[in-house]
């Protein structure tokens, strides 16, 4: 995202057995088929939540299905302001802002923690992460952190990535005492921004913004694996969010400047093919039954809803008016799709059944990286509360 300042996997027999019987059946149709393009199966790491269905890697984050920690928390979401340096709560209930706190500084993105029991308020100019109580939605001391545009964590829990745009680089933290514990230099990967990982969790797709290409890292051994450019490259703005398909098949890449999405290999070798969806293509969030892909095209006020398996379009929705629909999440019952007015100074409440606007909330200056709380899920990847 531009500031305003400057696969699949291997498991043990046994309990992929145990977890296909347990899990939902696999969706009907060329979606259930293993692609041919789907990456080598390598040994996930030591303690990561293992894959319990090959048809859906999100079969654990339906409707209502909240982890223990995630059910303490008090329903809320958190819009962090890029140009205000506030973030503000709002009830989801009553659509009411309910609570405005200053933090300073350029903030991006509000992070659920990889256990779900903190949400961090990431701060890239001010170098410093705020964590917020989920449970009371109040906010605490802050922590430093170099340069957190972005924030994610490698599928063990045992690493908190900070994805430090400005300095071309990412920087791994402790998540529990923040101590830093190394650093990657991707010093080809200008804007270096979202970032999705492979089933196994060893692999980790970052997206280069500012170079138009993508960096493909090994996240286990903290090691820049490739870069691979995309077919059509612009440096002034390109590839953004990323989203990994249900099976495990492709990655979706927003690309703003290019109007769509880039499809790449399971293997994140090569793109495929490219998928048109309007003006802006950004934001990329999941259905709760991840049937449905959600792109926010930012600069046509709209919505495109793709076919989770196989990109096909399906359908697009207009905000009434226009708008500047930028980041956000579905709600934990997938019943809303909540975003960000990035120019608008607007978060838009857009139902998920047909995509009529349902509410529109004036909140402050540059409305960024929304995070609704709580989400269902195991464990958080990061970013604005992407959960397996």
């Amino acid at each position: 995202m531009m500031r305003s300042s400057r696969t699949p996997w291997l498991i043990a027999a046994a309990l992929l057995l145990a977890g296909c019987a347990a899990g939902p059946a696999p969706p009907p149709g060329p979606a259930a088929q293993v692609p041919a393009t789907a990456a080598p199966a390598t040994a996930p790491p030591p303690g990561m939540p293992p894959v319990l269905d090959r048809h859906n890697i999100y079969a654990s984050a339906g409707a209502g299905m909240l982890s223990d920690a995630a059910r303490a928390a008090r329903p809320l979401v958190y819009v962090p302001h890029t140009k205000s340096g506030d973030v503000w709560v709002i009830d989801p209930a009553s659509y009411a802002v309910v609570g405005k706190y200053r933090l300073g500084g350029e903030l991006q993105h509000v992070v659920p923690s990889y256990d779900m029991r903190t949400l961090y308020a990431s701060d890239d100019t001010g170098n410093k992460l705020t964590p917020f109580d989920p449970r009371t939605g109040l906010p605490g001391p802050s922590i430093p952190v170099i340069d957190p545009y972005n924030l994610y964590f490698t599928l063990d829990g045992t690493s908190a990535i900070s994805v430090a745009e400005a300095r071309k680089r990412l920087v791994f933290y402790d998540p529990h005492t923040w101590a830093e514990q190394g650093q990657l230099l991707t010093p080809d990967c200008a804007g270096i921004d979202h970032a999705e990982f492979t089933p196994d969790g060893r692999t980790a797709v970052f997206t280069c913004e500012f170079a138009g290409r993508i960096a493909v890292v090994d996240v286990v051994n903290r090691k820049l694996l490739r870069m691979i450019d995309m077919p059509v490259r612009n440096s002034r703005m390109g590839p953004q969010d990323i989203k990994l398909a249900p099976d495990g098949s492709v990655f979706y890449i927003a690309d703003s400047q290019q109007n769509g999405l880039w499809v790449l290999d399971a293997a994140a070798t090569k793109v495929l093919r490219e998928i048109p969806t309007g003006h802006g293509a950004h934001g990329l969030y999941l259905s709760r039954d991840a049937t449905r892909l959600f792109v926010t095209n930012r600069h046509e006020g709209s919505v495109s809803v793709l076919d989770a398996y196989t990109g096909a379009v399906l359908t697009k929705w207009r905000i009434p008016g226009g708008g500047s629909p930028d980041m956000g999440n579905v709600t934990a019952d997938g019943s809303q799709l909540w975003l960000s007015g990035r120019y608008d100074a607007t978060v838009y409440v857009l139902s998920t059944g047909d995509g009529h606007l349902i509410k529109k909330i004036p909140v402050g200056a540059g409305p960024h990286g929304l995070c609704v709380w709580p989400q269902p899920g195991r464990y958080s990847l990061g970013h604005t509360g992407i959960t397996r």
